[in-house]
């Protein structure tokens, strides 16, 4: 089979990575606009069965030769292109993945649904960490239940050595992680959707190794899970991992306005977010190690008796292949549905994401061969909390 990775970037060059050391895998292929990302790829990754080429993923008429006869394509560009993208793997007749859309690009993908379907080929959005992989342990979770109840994740990426100020270092985008901190959150309370501020519901989580960490609501999360899960749980609630008094720190910065569009003065076009997003580039980016940590509790009745699952996930920095826990806790995710699409072990078509349509076992099997494992154990409860 042959699988397609647009972008060669941190995500895309752990996808190839993970896709490259598959044996299923014949031909993977790489497509980078920029030329000194695409040369460190190539010194980086020298597999034989690795191709690159330098194109642009806005130049449809230079994609679609490359392209054609791709099983999958996996894009690890931005979400702005993945509508144009996904369309254009369905008109060459391959399945399309990629790691995380908002809510616009969601509806693009959405709309293209019917002819998915008719051409039996999948397009599966956000396949990365979370959402993605954090949203199929939830509901791989739930289906142990008779009657779920309610469900917890926690979640979130460390720097192993965390500096001030935030005792945070950027693994995605600046950009991502101030949409992450000023849109509002998508919870299920009482089996209905609503809405809390980011930054707000702060708690305390102690996690071995780590100790006292503090969670808190942030957008970006789940509202996918969310919208499955309405009317079917009671209870569902998302927030992210920090270290603890991040989330204080940056309502400091958003009560300032350091987040605003709105221009400096009349004579630039450069918003308070253009600068923030700067300077978060500036002293938060570049490479360092980290970790990821993940929790999953589910509540319920099994056999009825009041009973909670829980699902835990802890990895680091890997020192072997100089890949992040970020980068394999991302990419890898969506390398394993690109290789459980190809090798058609996904029936039908349309859109959907992973948690709805892969099976459980071949996934985590193919995260446990690279070394990404999840602790299992279940508690007995008193009673579920209805």
């Amino acid at each position: 089979m042959k699988i397609t990775v647009l972008g060669a970037g941190a995500m895309g060059s752990a996808v190839a990575y993970d896709l490259c050391h598959r044996e299923e895998v014949q031909r993977v292929q790489v497509c980078e606009a920029r030329p000194g990302v695409l040369r460190a790829f190539r010194a980086w990754l020298d597999a034989p069965n690795v191709r690159t080429y330098e194109a642009d993923a806005r130049d449809v008429q230079s994609l679609e030769p490359i392209l054609a006869g791709s099983a999958v394509v996996v894009s690890c560009v931005g979400p702005d292109h993945n509508a144009r993208l996904a369309a254009l793997a369905l008109d060459l007749g391959a399945h399309f993945v990629d790691l995380g859309d908002p809510e616009p690009v969601a509806e693009q993908l959405d709309a293209l649904a019917d002819q998915a379907e008719t051409r039996q080929r999948w397009i599966v959005p956000n396949c990365g960490l979370a959402p993605g992989l954090a949203n199929v342990l939830c509901m791989r979770a739930l289906e142990h239940f008779d009657r779920p109840v309610a469900a917890r994740i926690r979640g979130g990426d460390l720097p192993t050595e965390p500096t001030g100020p935030f005792d945070y270092r950027l693994a995605h985008s600046a950009e991502k992680l101030i949409e992450d901190y000023t849109q509002p959150v998508a919870v299920l309370r009482d089996g209905q959707i609503e809405h809390v501020p980011p930054l707000s519901g702060v708690e305390t989580v102690h996690v071995d190794e780590f100790g006292a960490l503090e969670a808190f609501y942030a957008a970006g999360g789940l509202p996918t899970l969310a919208r499955a899960l309405q009317g079917r749980l009671d209870r569902l609630d998302v927030k992210t991992l920090r270290y603890p008094g991040h989330a204080a720190r940056w309502r400091f910065l958003l009560d300032l306005g350091l987040a605003d569009r709105q221009s400096l003065d009349v004579r630039t076009h450069l918003t308070y977010r253009d600068v923030l997003v700067r300077r978060l580039r500036q002293r938060l980016g570049g490479a360092y190690k980290d970790a990821v940590l993940v929790r999953v509790e589910a509540e319920g009745e099994v056999d009825g008796e009041a009973r909670r699952l829980v699902y835990e996930l802890v990895d680091r920095f890997d020192e072997a292949t100089g890949l992040s826990a970020m980068q394999r806790c991302t990419a890898f995710p969506a390398a394993a549905v690109a290789v459980l699409l190809a090798s058609r072990q996904v029936p039908g078509g349309g859109v959907a994401p992973p948690e709805q349509i892969v099976p459980f076992d071949p996934f985590f099997d193919a995260l446990a061969a690279r070394g990404i494992t999840i602790s299992e154990r279940w508690e007995t409860l008193e009673a579920v909390e209805a």
